[in-house]
């Protein structure tokens, strides 16, 4: 005969996908969970595809960044609480923004060895955020090139709470 554990009662303990703080930003903006506009993120896609810049440069168009389109496209984020290390910026994701900067993200995408698709922009235009094919998220501003996080998620964290976020280097 064994003796029995009381075994607790199976709870469901989902983790919630964003800190409350950024949680309640992005709902402040219109997010939601299961918010999903394909047409749009389509409409962009189809943009970048027909746009290339004056020295021949195209944009690179992938399912990662359209996803980050469909879910977030179109919205304006701000913070509701002070950053952490520095201050938090406000976020537009709107990948039409870095339409004429097909070059830089051709550039951007080359020094990490991957492609790199237009995200939108931070503040009032101070950078500009950028996608690559497995959906790690980086901004470009005049001080150079940021790494924001691992997945779209991490870099709306490190934006909105004001995470100092890591810089990019040659090395």
């Amino acid at each position: 005969m064994h003796d029995r554990a009381a075994v607790p009662a199976q709870q469901d303990h989902t983790a919630p996908r964003f800190p409350a703080p950024l949680d309640a930003a992005l709902r402040e903006a219109g997010w939601q969970p299961g918010r999903w506009d394909i047409r749009q993120a389509e409409e962009w896609a189809d943009a970048l595809r027909g746009h290339t810049s004056p020295a021949g440069h195209q944009h690179a168009v992938f399912p990662a960044a359209v996803e980050a389109w469909a879910e977030f496209g179109g919205l304006h984020i701000t913070a509701s609480t002070p950053g952490r290390q520095i201050a938090p910026a406000a976020v537009h994701i709107d990948p039409l923004n870095g339409l004429h900067l097909a070059r830089t993200l051709r550039d951007l995408g080359r020094a990490l060895e991957t492609e790199v698709a237009p995200l939108g922009k931070e503040g009032n235009g101070q950078a500009v955020l950028a996608i690559d094919i497995q959906g790690r998220v980086y901004s470009i501003d005049h001080t150079g090139d940021w790494y924001l996080g691992s997945d779209i998620d991490r870099a709306l964290e490190t934006l909105l709470t004001g995470v100092q976020p890591e810089r990019l280097t040659s090395a």
